[in-house]
């Protein structure tokens, strides 16, 4: 009979064990399974969305980081082309797919931070994409066909105010960057101009090269060679200091202090993807821009390399969005 207190205590720390471990079970298995990051991640082929189509700034700087992370990884990174609605098709179809990592979204400012302020209902939720880093930027550029009596910012702006109403731009259709660039300008310089909205890049610059338009705000990457053959004139760079393709052409900001339009491209993952996958995809995307070759293309399209950590491009893309919404406000621009 004395050892029966000694047992009891035993079988009753027995089943204390038992217990404590089934409840350690349960935890385990209450927690979604997307929400640990595999460790062998990525293990089979990844896609990587792009909603506009190929050839574009953004198409050729994704599919050359996709190039480096297939090297990096072994794995395919296999680039999808889904343009339309100004980018929403692409956005909507990452949106919805499962948060694991294998399907991520490259974007420009549009479906991310524009969109939103521009169509009455989407079918997705821009803050909620899991952002993982800007790849690069590429500034606007403030372009004039040559017959425009100006050989620079202030004497555009000069002639604008002397001629209200007479000067018009052009943009690749309206709420577009181009659309929204322009908006910024004439708001910020106090200039009456009118929009003459394109179905895209291609036709608006063809537009601008033949005079049929005076200036326009476009991807500075693209338009260079116009400019080097002086086929138009570039009046200011929208970044923040100027660019070594164009160093003689003056930041807009050195103008216009605060005015800045940059094209940026980043890369999102679906909502709820887990924050241990967005941290490896950032560092495995920061490592492929600073490869040579990818260098050597970024600087062909005057794109400056970024490469930041997820918390960086929230931070960016907040800032982007909320100036974008206040010139769509105050312009009160609408989609057709």
């Amino acid at each position: 009979m004395p050892d029966a207190p000694l047992c009891r205590s035993s079988m009753t720390r027995s089943r204390f064990l038992v217990a404590l471990a089934g409840a350690a079970l349960a935890l385990v298995l209450a927690f979604p399974a997307h929400s640990q990051a595999p460790a062998a991640y990525p293990n089979r082929p990844v896609k990587l969305v792009i909603p506009f189509p190929p050839g574009g700034p953004l198409d050729i700087v994704g599919r050359a980081i996709a190039q480096k992370l297939t090297d990096a990884w072994g794995q395919s990174v296999v680039v999808d082309n889904r343009p339309g609605a100004g980018g929403n098709i692409g956005a909507e179809f990452v949106y919805k797919a499962e948060p694991d990592g294998y399907t991520l979204f490259a974007t420009a400012p549009g479906p991310l931070v524009v969109n939103q302020n521009l169509y009455r209902k989407l079918a997705f939720d821009p803050a909620q994409f899991v952002p993982v880093s800007v790849m690069a930027a590429i500034p606007n550029v403030l372009l004039i066909n040559p017959r425009v009596p100006a050989k620079s910012v202030d004497e555009l702006i000069a002639y604008a105010r002397a001629n209200p109403g007479k000067l018009n731009y052009g943009s690749q259709g309206n709420g577009t960057t181009s659309h929204l660039t322009a908006e910024l300008f004439k708001s910020t310089a106090g200039i009456s101009i009118t929009h003459v909205p394109y179905k895209g890049s291609a036709p608006a610059m063809t537009a601008l090269l033949g005079g049929e338009i005076d200036l326009m705000f476009d991807n500075l990457g693209v338009t260079l060679p116009h400019v080097k053959s002086d086929r138009l004139r570039a009046l200011a760079v929208a970044s923040e200091k100027r660019v070594a393709s164009l160093p003689e052409v003056p930041a807009m900001s050195e103008i216009l202090p605060g005015f800045t339009s940059v094209a940026w491209f980043g890369i999102v993952a679906p909502p709820k993807t887990p924050a241990p996958i967005a941290e490896k995809l950032s560092g495995a995307v920061a490592e492929a821009i600073r490869q040579p070759d990818v260098a050597k293309r970024l600087a062909a399209l005057s794109a400056e390399p970024v490469g930041d950590t997820p918390a960086g491009m929230a931070a960016f893309m907040k800032r982007d969005g909320e100036r974008w919404k206040s010139v769509i406000e105050a312009a009160q621009v609408k989609v057709d």
